[in-house]
């Protein structure tokens, strides 16, 4: 049970990564173009916007090399902090001012691969 939790928090991780690097990369990068930005910035925004991508791509290798033991557990207790803060992040802005965010993936996706790593290492270790 323990592998196929931490393989479902690679898989979430993957598959974050791939919707926020192409799809919202994408809707990110129309609106950014449209903005009041001068070239510096709008460059600059684009990297922060790909440095996520790049921390989900590396968390879904991370929670598969745990998965099949070539990693320490120790390893992916970050990325599953780094998850459940980002989760707790977007439902704070949420039920703020931001009630959008509701309805973005985010908070459900590092929600679940926070839940489904940490239980991962748990039922493994």
């Amino acid at each position: 049970m323990g592998f196929f939790l931490l393989m479902l928090a690679a898989i979430f991780s993957l598959f974050g990564a791939f919707f926020h690097g192409v799809i919202g990369g994408r809707l990110y990068l129309a609106n950014i173009n449209h903005s009041s930005l001068d070239a510096l910035g709008k460059s600059l925004s684009l990297v922060s916007w790909h440095m996520f991508t790049i921390f989900l791509f590396i968390a879904a290798i991370a929670f598969a090399l745990l998965a099949f033991n070539l990693i320490s557990p120790v390893a992916v207790y970050p990325l599953i902090v780094i998850n459940a803060l980002g989760a707790l992040m977007f439902l704070f802005l949420a039920f703020g001012k931001h009630k959008h965010l509701l309805k973005m993936p985010g908070a459900y996706l590092m929600g679940t691969t926070a839940i489904c790593g940490y239980l991962g290492i748990t039922l493994i270790f």
